[in-house]
């Protein structure tokens, strides 16, 4: 005689069928040095749960940039994981920020990540419970 699985049983694997992973992308910002912290900080506001920040030198030629009246050619890479489902507003508060703030300027585009290794850093990277 076969077992009849419970209500329960049936409900949660209906549930687990229907969750589909969250696609995450890579959101880099790219800003002056002495705004990093700034931006990291507004960035995290989008439930990232990771960045990495590096240090950067611009690369136009020093006449340019003083011509252009940027004479700090210091820069920060910010390179934060975020949900596809975030990553245009937290685009879109960026780019209000680089026109509003004094001297906060840059730039910012994701790359979308094609895959994780593990279950356990796929959670961590897309902020859900383990």
């Amino acid at each position: 005689m076969k077992k009849q699985p419970e209500k329960s049983d049936i409900s949660r694997t209906k549930s687990s069928q229907n969750l589909a992973p969250q696609k995450l992308q890579l959101l880099f910002t790219v800003v002056d040095r002495k705004k990093a912290e700034f931006y990291a900080d507004l960035l995290q506001s989008f439930e990232v749960n990771m960045q990495l920040t590096l240090a950067a030198q611009g690369t136009a030629p020093t006449a340019t940039l003083n011509l252009l009246g940027l004479a700090d050619s210091e820069k920060s890479v910010i390179i934060s994981v975020i949900k596809e489902e975030k990553a245009a507003e937290a685009l879109s508060v960026l780019e209000e920020k680089f026109r509003t703030i004094k001297n906060g300027k840059g730039i910012a585009y994701t790359v979308p990540m094609t895959g994780t290794i593990g279950v356990a850093i796929y959670q961590f990277l897309a902020n859900l419970p383990s």
